[in-house]
């Protein structure tokens, strides 16, 4: 019985492996900046939306989140640092910057792809999309989507259903 399922399992993974193989890679999809950013409150909670060629993309956030990449967009300092405000200034203290965020979706959710540039060394880090577009934000860095994402996530927003933050 258990070599029936072994083999049953085996055949399974031939079978599906010999049909992606078959299927050509797709090409890397063309990357846009984002030109604008803008925070509402909608009645679903705080959502940034990143907008580029007439199209927004909607990203839900947290509260505090929201917060800091408003205050960012307008340059003011609140009487005590929120996290980015530290990490910010952390990084500025050890000469280091953004130098972009790429934000990506998948299987539903967005992820930020956060480059960071310290003294001639470069990584990139994993991050909520978020705190990638707010930590962007604060060092004026490129925010970048890919050509996919904007056509497949993009839209017109309703000015009637949302509000300043």
């Amino acid at each position: 019985m258990t070599r029936v399922i072994l083999f049953a399992l085996f055949s399974l993974l031939i079978g599906s492996s010999i049909g992606h193989a078959e299927e050509l890679p797709s090409k890397p999809s063309e990357p846009v900046k984002i030109t604008d950013v803008k925070v509402r409150i909608s009645d679903q909670g705080p959502v940034v939306l990143l907008q580029a060629e007439g199209k927004s993309i909607p990203i839900f956030v947290d509260l505090t989140v929201a917060l800091s990449i408003q205050g960012a967009l307008n340059d003011e300092k609140l009487s005590r640092p929120l996290t980015h405000d530290l990490m910010h200034s952390i990084l500025e203290a050890y000469g280091g910057t953004v130098t972009q965020t790429i934000i990506t979706l998948k299987g539903g959710t967005y992820y930020g792809a956060l480059t960071v540039a310290v003294r001639g060394d470069t990584k990139v880090f994993d991050s909520r999309s978020s705190d990638s577009i707010a930590l962007a934000i604060h060092f004026k860095a490129p925010i970048i989507v890919s050509r996919d994402l904007l056509d497949s996530a993009g839209r017109v927003l309703e000015k009637s259903k949302t509000e300043d933050l």
